[in-house]
Order: structure tokens, then C-alpha cells, then sequence
């Protein structure tokens, strides 16, 4: 077995989100196509929920885009009611993409991260 080690996924992704309501919509791009199925395989709906767990969403749903070697992550009820009914205003939209990048996984030794290129 190779040798793995624990990055955060800002070495090998980046996001974008929204928010509707109550919801934040997460969108995860993998900075090169091969990093695909490592995100595929460890960002997962479980995963991702424990993560944001301090945030209690209700439900949180991915739907894989491997075509762009992406996924969208959907966060239900995590926006303290929606950006006019909350007075928590840095929980709201890009705040909630920088934590998912915050989140770690494991990667071979030898995958090269995006500062070592």
C-alpha cells in the first residue's frame, strides 16, 4: 500500500457556495482531474454533515459532477434561518466554502499539492 498523508482540501480543491432560505449550496472543483476520485471517495454526505455539525443541518445532499471533476453539497438548515431572519452574518455564503476547505483527507505521499507545483 503507498504512503498517504492527511492534507486539508484546500491543497487539492476549491469551492464556491450560495445560500437560499435557509440552505447554503456548496460547490467543490477539484484543482486537477486526477484528485477527482479522492474527493469522490472521502467527502462524503456522512462526512461532510459531521464537519459542519457545530452548524446542525438537518440533511445534506451531494451530487457528483465528474465531467468537471466536481460536486455539489447541499446543507439544509444550517443558515440560522436565512440571511434575513439571522443575526449571524459570517455564516452566511463564502464563509461556509472556506470551512468545507478546512476539512481533511488522505492523498498518496507523492501527489503533488497546489503550492508544490
Amino acid at each position: 500500500m503507498a504512503a498517504m498523508r492527511e492534507v486539508m482540501l484546500r491543497e487539492i480543491a476549491h469551492a464556491r457556495t450560495g445560500d437560499k432560505g435557509n440552505r447554503t449550496n456548496i460547490g467543490l472543483f477539484a484543482y486537477e482531474p486526477e484528485h477527482y476520485p479522492l474527493l469522490v471517495e472521502q467527502v462524503t454526505p456522512e462526512r461532510v454533515a459531521e464537519h459542519f455539525a457545530y452548524r446542525r443541518p438537518a440533511q445534506v445532499l451531494r451530487y457528483l459532477l465528474p465531467t468537471i471533476a466536481a460536486m455539489n453539497l447541499v446543507l439544509d438548515e444550517v443558515l440560522d434561518g436565512g440571511v434575513n431572519d439571522s443575526l449571524n452574518l459570517d455564516m452566511h455564503g463564502k464563509a461556509l466554502s472556506f470551512h468545507l476547505l478546512t476539512m481533511t483527507v488522505m492523498v498518496p505521499a507523492t501527489t503533488p499539492l497546489r503550492g508544490e507545483r
